[in-house]
């Protein structure tokens, strides 16, 4: 029993060591390769990190066009993100502690939302953004994002919501506090992982979009990182080493933001999605 109880421990690690080489390798060889020059790459084309260079980031940060890029992928996701959370906090309590015709109807209408791809509206979407004369903003690029990560946000928030008890929202009201008090004061701080978790899985959304922003905002100005680093290949060169370091400076907020909420973004899709 011990021989096959070690058989089995081995071959657990070993397929946790063979995921691991397979997730990260990828990430490994983009950043080794942000620290190389586009000749060296080529004359040394080595997994291993030789001719390591800081010339690639320089450029980076000296591009006039990387800081704006960066500049709106920030602003977006931070706006995009406290907005989506606000009303996906009303939009979860609506459909989960209130009483109201038509309730049900409309957590489905949620459900389908955040279920449709966003590829199948991406036309209806721009002819709409064209008539109201929102295309090439980031207000309407904002606007656009809030009607993805607002389903997305409500539904994984409405498990949160569920595993609370309604009486303690009732002993708040009896005690004399409004609906907003007994809301800000009682069942937010419950359920602050959600509203974690629902944040970053929101920001990373928007960090990462691509399809909307290349089309909707094709004006320097308003580009975003992910569209900005497709903007670096030209018709004569590639420059490979300039566009892994654009990548890894992109990965760097999400990294950081999935490292210090990760047990947030666990429980919240734990509770949201399978409790929910």
């Amino acid at each position: 029993m011990q021989k096959k109880s070690k058989k089995a421990k081995f071959g657990l690690y070993l397929a946790v060591v063979v995921v691991l080489i397979f997730v990260l390798f990828p990430v490994y060889y983009m950043v080794s390769v942000s620290f190389r020059t586009q000749s060296s790459m080529f004359m040394n084309p080595s997994f291993l990190p030789v001719d390591l260079v800081l010339k690639n980031y320089r450029a980076a940060f000296e591009s006039e066009q990387f800081r704006i890029s960066l500049r709106n992928s920030l602003m977006i996701g931070s706006v995009t993100t406290t907005v989506g959370l606000f009303f996906s906090i009303f939009a979860a309590y609506s459909l989960t502690i209130l009483r109201y015709r038509g309730r049900d109807t409309f957590g489905r209408v949620i459900i389908v939302a955040f279920l449709t791809p966003g590829a199948l509206l991406f036309i209806p979407i721009a002819v709409i953004a064209a008539r109201l004369k929102i295309s090439d903003t980031l207000q309407g690029l904002m606007l656009i994002y809030l009607s993805f990560v607002v389903p997305l946000g409500t539904y994984l928030l409405i498990g949160f919501f569920r595993n609370l008890v309604g009486e303690l929202e009732e002993a708040a009201r009896i005690d004399g506090a409004s609906r907003l008090q007994a809301l800000w004061y009682i069942l937010l701080p419950l359920i602050s992982p959600g509203i974690a978790s629902v944040g970053i899985l929101t920001f990373t959304a928007c960090w990462n979009e691509y399809l909307y922003a290349l089309v909707l905002n094709p004006s320097p100005e308003f580009r975003t990182l992910p569209v900005a680093i497709t903007f670096l290949q030209t018709a004569d060169e590639t420059p490979i080493s300039l566009i892994m370091a654009y990548s890894t400076i992109a990965a760097v907020p999400i990294l950081i933001l999935f490292f210090i909420g990760q047990r947030f973004i666990v429980e919240g899709l734990q509770t949201g999605a399978v409790k929910g």
